[in-house]
Formats: C-alpha cells, structure tokens, sequence
C-alpha cells in the first residue's frame, strides 16, 4: 500500500505508477462520485497537478488529466459541475503541508509529452453492461453494442417509426453527451458515414436518446458514454467494401473529417486541447481529404 491522503469525499493512495482514488459513500458525496466508487490513475494520464485554496479555509488538490487519456472526462468535454470533478481532492487546512508535498511528488512524475494528448485511453471506463431510462426511451450497453428500446409515452412518432435501435460498436466513431443538469441534455451515438441530427432535433434522431427531467442522470448516463466512447476506440476503424461514388481509397470520409474536426473545437472550447494542438491536428486531418 501506498501513502495515503485523505480529504472530503475521497481518499488518494500513492502509488509507484498510479494514484488509486477511492470515493466515499454518503449523502454528501455527488452520486457521481459515489458510482465511480473507485479509479486507478497511471502517472503517464495527467497532464498537470495543482493545489489552490477552497472555500472555508479548505484546499483543492487537483489532479488535471491528458485529452484522450480518459474516456469519462473525453465523454464529459468540461460540462461536469466542480464538486463531481472526480480528479479533485478537498482538502481541510490543516492538511495543506501534505497537499503540497504530493502536488510536487506527482509533478515530479509527469510524462515529459504530459501536455500533449494522450495516445490511448489509459484510464479504465466503467465495466458494462450498463443501463440508465432516458425520457423517451431506455439505453443499455453490453460491451459490444448499444441497445434503444423506445418509451411508449415519451419517444417521438419518427422514433416510433424507426423501431428500437441497436447499434454495434463497431458501426461507431464516437458518443455526443450533453448534461441532463441543462436546458437539453442528451447521449447521442455518431456513426460511421451519417451526418448527424442538429442539437435541436435529437428527439428525431433513432441514434439518439433525450434526458429530461430527472431521467438520464449525471452518476447513470456519463458511465455510460464513457464505456461506449471506450468500446469505440478500442474496436478501431473497420473496412468497408468500396460503394460507388464513395471516396476513393486512401481518402478519408469528408462527412468523418468534419466530425472529428467539430469534437476537437469542442475539446478546444472546453480546455482540453490548446488552440495550437488544434490547429495542428485540424491540418492534418484536412491534408486526409
């Protein structure tokens, strides 16, 4: 066992390659927190640590991870609110020699490429399957693929009309999740060679299912797109037979370089991605066209 560091809602252990956090069960802790219950975070998924002052005399001991390092917060995209940050630490005050001593011993320990995306997921996923009732439907994930069954009072009649939906990872480039905390929360799946539904029409969308109030909860429909967004990348891209008037070969899909383009703007919006890094990437997947 490593050195340990105990704070509200959470206990960090140190250990040679990794930070074990542990959250606390109870009222007080976000059901977020307390779904995830446990993560091991390797060294090599950060991208910064820093300690800051909390409220009430209390410290923050914040632990900042690499984009495209782990697939909850890649999920998230920066909508979490502070305190179901699940790489925060509060701290009270008298823990603040401590909380600086491992600030500096996990600084010491970055990756020399820490600012830089991560190449892989390195973070675990929450372990399938997994189900959470959205507002017009139910959606529910084995591993290997996404399961909508429509409500019969809340699915739109064009949901209806397509049927319940299932999807195999493999027909997926990612997951779009909004937060069920505002005004038009929903899990969206992105799939190869469709243009998606505009926000506003999701409820349309057979890909797609709508929150609303109090269905698709944070602590549920977040796990969620994280183990889907995992699944995803770790099935990889899978070949097609050529169809006419398709791109030609060794040419990427303009409709999937837009996609990708779109998500690294809103990992730029959201801090997880410098505006260098997206410029960069941004001209590489052009130069694919």
């Amino acid at each position: 066992m490593g050195d340990v560091l105990a704070g509200i809602h959470a206990t960090w252990e140190f250990e040679s390659d990794s930070v074990l956090i542990r959250y606390q069960r109870g009222h007080r802790t976000p059901k977020l927190l307390q779904a995830l219950r446990e993560r091991r975070i390797p060294h090599d998924a950060l991208a910064s640590v820093a300690l800051s002052p909390g409220k009430r005399g209390t410290f923050v001991l914040r632990a900042a991870p690499r984009s495209g390092a782990d697939p909850l917060m890649d999920a998230a995209a920066g909508q979490l609110k502070e305190e179901s940050d699940p790489y925060r630490l509060v701290l009270p005050a008298d823990q603040e020699a401590a909380a600086l001593h491992y600030r500096d011993r996990l600084s010491a320990v970055l990756a020399a490429d820490a600012d830089l995306p991560a190449a892989r997921y390195v973070v675990a996923a929450p372990d399938s399957p997994l189900s959470f009732k959205a507002y017009d439907g139910k959606a529910s994930f084995d591993g290997q693929r996404v399961d909508f069954r429509w409500s019969s009072t809340g699915a739109s009649s064009a949901k209806w009309k397509a049927g319940d939906q299932s999807f195999p990872v493999t027909e997926l480039t990612g997951v779009e999740w909004r937060t069920p905390e505002g005004p038009a929360g929903y899990l969206r799946l992105l799939r190869r060679a469709s243009v998606p539904t505009p926000p506003d029409r999701v409820d349309k969308d057979p890909a797609a299912v709508v929150f609303g109030f109090r269905n698709g909860t944070v602590h549920e429909s977040l796990p969620f797109a994280a183990a889907v967004l995992e699944s995803v990348r770790r099935a990889g891209p899978v070949p097609v037979a050529p169809v006419p008037g398709a791109p030609a070969a060794g040419r990427r899909d303009p409709a999937d370089i837009a996609e990708r383009i779109r998500h690294l703007g809103e990992l730029r919006d959201a801090g997880l991605v410098t505006d260098e890094e997206f410029t960069s990437k941004k001209t590489e997947l052009l130069a694919e066209l």
